[in-house]
């Protein structure tokens, strides 16, 4: 007879039906194989001779009504050492809070602090100008060069900047710019009474912050899809904005309270804290592509014969037989000439013109970047969501590019007509005007990503340095024409909404966004 009995140790394994009526010890079941004995081939069949076999194997296949107490695992007792320990494995699982956050939002989230830093000690001069101006004794037009000596280093720093950014990739540009820049801002006070010195101080701050913008956008085109990459370029360049805010929120009172000097060496001690804690930020830079087109860097050992051959390997002339690319070069020229001479004159208009002491001053020129936070938020998300909902592209990026230059071109005609406003109404008008131009980083600054991801920064590089002309032009030519004409409207204004107007003409009329092919077949 044959007779197959099945061991008593099994009964928890044979009952997989059982579980399915009782949901909490199904989830117990799925974890249990881990608490037992492990046994190769359980149910091991004997064979006797018995004419009730049968009889019994049926009886041995019978479910039980409720599960075998000896065969459940052991569960931990509320408030037992257990279950303490695993709320702190947990614990230390999930923290830091940022220990989760994908690798490319870190970068970005970095990458904007670093933004706040750069503006902050751009904008830092613009307040320490007057209280220096007073103490060496300096015109309108030495004040003027002094100012615009930062934008010859930021102009020569755009194309080297994009190539670097290409070759090594933006994250390691980034950090020695930031470097740079924060050293060269200490400095100033030590330099301040020695021209040539003070000049070149402002010159390597320059270099710092201009290879800032085409390493951000290195990363960005690397990283982020394009249905995300006006958010992301909105987050990351409005870091300019609350630089700004920040910049001009805490040099007055700190120059009130110790001295000018102290505002360079307490800025410039932030950038160094900034470097120090990006080395520990997570080596990994891509880790997720915006499109398909995939791009490489060069090692950083990289020998100087490889260095030249990949700047050969750049479709120079390409780049400019593009209608788009000329569209851009111009159109940040304009938007540029606006924003730099308001950036650095704002401040002596509202103290000057409208009679404003230094921290009624500095906190009217507050108003602009502030309201710009919040616009560049509102533009970012309005972009995205046209795109995202079927719009063109190339539609968003003009419709948002045409509320940027046109915005600020009416309440600067507006503020330059002499109609009797008081001096918060102008300033209100100026404010909505300039916070409004934000809406170029859902239009200019966001083309240079989509017709080349691949050469995004060198793109960028190119337009930011015709870009930063007016820095060192407008700025210096500014100051000038204010002690040629003593007026505001000729010098500040005029110049400006002529750009602005402009600028609209030539977007609209050729800008593309587009995806292009650049190489080097097309410099034949």
């Amino acid at each position: 007879m044959a007779r197959l009995s099945l061991r008593p140790d099994n009964h928890f394994f044979s009952s997989p039906v059982q579980t399915h009526n009782h949901p909490f010890l199904s989830s117990l079941y799925t974890i249990t194989p881990r608490s037992f004995p492990h046994h190769h081939n359980p149910l091991k069949p004997r064979v006797k001779c018995s004419a009730s076999g049968t009889e019994r194997v049926r009886e041995s296949k019978k479910l039980p009504k409720s599960p075998i107490k000896e065969d459940l695992p052991n569960l931990p007792n509320p408030g037992s050492d257990s279950e303490a320990l695993s709320t702190e494995t947990g614990i230390k699982q999930n923290w830091p809070p940022w220990k989760n956050i994908p690798e490319r939002y870190k970068l970005i989230g970095a990458t904007s602090l670093a933004f706040v830093i750069c503006n902050m000690d751009k904008v830092n001069l613009s307040i320490a100008i007057i209280p220096m101006s007073h103490q060496f004794g300096w015109s309108s037009s030495v004040a003027g060069l002094v100012q615009s000596s930062f934008f010859w280093g930021y102009a020569l720093s755009q194309l080297p900047g994009g190539w670097l950014s290409k070759i090594f990739g933006g994250r390691k540009v980034l950090e020695i710019g930031v470097f740079t820049w924060s050293f060269a801002t200490a400095l100033v006070p030590l330099l301040a009474g020695f021209m040539p010195g003070l000049i070149f101080s402002r010159i390597l701050v320059g270099i710092g912050e201009g290879v800032s913008p085409s390493a951000a956008t290195d990363l960005i085109a690397r990283t982020i899809p394009v249905g995300e990459r006006s958010r992301a370029v909105g987050f990351v360049f409005g870091g300019l904005s609350l630089g700004s805010v920040l910049g001009l929120l805490l040099a007055p009172p700190i120059i009130q309270t110790f001295n000018w000097e102290s505002v360079f060496y307490l800025f410039g001690l932030l950038g160094i804290g900034w470097f120090i804690g990006f080395q520990f930020l997570g080596e990994e830079e891509v880790s997720h592509r915006g499109d398909e087109t995939t791009t490489s860097h060069k090692p950083e050992n990289a020998t100087r014969e490889e260095l030249g051959n990949s700047l050969k390997e750049i479709p120079w002339k390409s780049f400019f037989k593009s209608p788009a690319v000329w569209a851009m070069i111009y159109t940040h020229f304009c938007g540029s000439w606006g924003h730099y001479t308001c950036l650095s004159w704002l401040p002596t208009y509202f103290s000057e013109a409208l009679s404003l002491n230094l921290r009624d001053a500095a906190w009217v020129s507050i108003l602009p970047p502030l309201a710009s936070i919040f616009v560049t938020s509102l533009a970012s998300q309005f972009a995205d969501y046209l795109i995202s909902n079927g719009v063109e592209t190339t539609t968003v990026r003009k419709i948002c590019q045409t509320i940027a230059f046109l915005a600020p071109a009416i309440c600067m005609t507006l503020s330059s007509v002499d109609i009797g406003l008081p001096p918060w109404e102008i300033a209100g008008i100026l404010t909505l005007g300039l916070a409004l131009s934000s809406f170029a980083l859902s239009g200019l600054y966001c083309t240079h990503q989509d017709i080349s991801p691949e050469y995004a920064s060198i793109l960028l590089g190119i337009t930011n340095t015709v870009g930063a002309v007016p820095g060192i032009v407008g700025v210096a030519l500014t100051g000038f024409l204010l002690d040629s004409t003593h007026s505001w409207t000729m010098s500040l204004f005029a110049p400006s909404i002529f750009f602005y107007l402009t600028g609209t003409v030539v977007w609209l009329a050729f800008a593309s966004s587009k995806p292009q092919k650049f190489t080097k077949d097309h410099d034949s």
